[in-house]
């Protein structure tokens, strides 16, 4: 029935520009797939991915890289674990001018991506053929692997102490899903859950709002239970002020509400601290090699520290970074915030 094949195309050309921001700029079919041997849904993934770590103008050396990685390996099957392995190692190689040949003598003192450590620890699996000795012994620097399937090695899984957690810390009453969930992924769902506690549940509202906000006056309505609507209309988005903040003037149901909103884009962060650059010749000055967004601080003010001891933990497109300190010393001051998005450069600590 054409006409109701016609609905599926009306539905999807008003859906596609809501998820705009989320699409890959791969418009057509490429060889390129073939020719370097990226899986179809990781070479979409793989430009925005580069573009984030501030290197798309080197994207063509990536996906020759790529290929040369996948055969350091050893030609592996790539799903999308082990794929992602590939992946980040290429980054890895090309961010730090590192090829096939060089990297027994240049990479000896440098941290691999954790993605890498955790495949030649044999977490997702052994490889048909095994792993390559040499290569293997460079990424581990020491670290024992292991030879049996992962899931062998875990103790079982306690759902009722789970359930209690997810009662005790997030007063939910959690179902199965709710338990599976943290099982499978604890860190995803422990932010989600947070995520809820801090905001509401959004999920009630459209997909255009969510994402791209209302411009001043417009309205919408929102559906927050079967026959409940909330109409909304956002009146002023005032000037930003001293602390980083805006006040957001708008309406709720016919009654006018005003609340103050950090403004992200802003120098000043939420805790008042300035967004400061490193100096790129201190080596006092910490800053970070990649934008992305602060997963784990390692150390606290006053702590020795020794030279290439991992410091902070910084993520970008499911891609975890190590930084090091290239210097031995006492931590002064520490910039960074737990959570918290860094762009390149920007200063994270201080030593003295």
């Amino acid at each position: 029935e054409l006409d109701n094949l016609q609905q599926i195309s009306d539905y999807w050309a008003v859906v596609r520009p809501v998820y705009e921001q989320f699409e890959s700029d791969l418009k057509s079919g490429t060889a390129e797939i073939y020719k370097y041997e990226i899986p179809g849904g990781q070479y979409s993934n793989l430009r925005p991915q580069v573009e984030s770590l501030g290197l798309g103008h080197r994207f063509k050396e990536i996906k020759i890289m790529y290929k040369r990685v996948n055969e350091m390996l050893g030609d592996i099957i790539k799903v999308t674990p082990s794929s992602k392995v590939v992946g980040d190692m290429a980054i890895f190689m090309v961010q730090n001018s590192l090829t096939p040949e060089n990297i027994y003598d240049e990479a000896k003192d440098k941290n691999f991506p954790d993605s890498v450590v955790s495949y030649f620890q044999g977490m997702i699996g052994q490889p048909l053929g095994g792993f390559p000795e040499r290569l293997q012994k460079l990424v581990l620097k020491g670290e024992e692997a292991i030879t049996v399937r992962p899931g062998e090695l875990f103790e079982d899984e306690d759902f009722d102490k789970i359930e209690e957690f997810l009662k005790e810390d997030f007063q939910i009453e959690a179902d199965k899903k709710d338990i599976l969930s943290y099982a499978l992924y604890p860190k995803v769902f422990v932010d989600y859950l947070n995520y809820r506690k801090n905001y509401g549940d959004l999920s009630k509202m459209g997909s255009d709002i969510y994402f791209h906000g209302l411009y001043e006056g417009e309205i919408c309505e929102i559906e927050v239970d079967e026959g409940k609507i909330h109409v909304f209309k956002l009146l002023e988005i005032g000037k930003i002020d001293a602390q980083g903040d805006r006040k957001v003037v708008f309406e709720l149901n016919g009654f006018r509400r005003a609340i103050m909103i950090h403004d992200k884009g802003s120098t000043i962060k939420d805790n008042g601290k300035i967004n400061l650059m490193a100096d790129p010749d201190n080596n006092l000055e910490i800053g970070s090699n990649i934008p992305g967004n602060v997963v784990k601080i390692l150390v606290e003010e006053g702590d020795e520290i020794e030279e290439g001891q991992s410091l902070i933990i910084v993520e970008a497109m499911k891609m975890e970074t190590n930084i090091t300190s290239p210097v031995s010393g006492i931590v002064e001051s520490i910039n960074a915030i737990e959570g918290r998005q860094v762009k390149p450069g920007e200063l994270l600590l201080k030593l003295n």
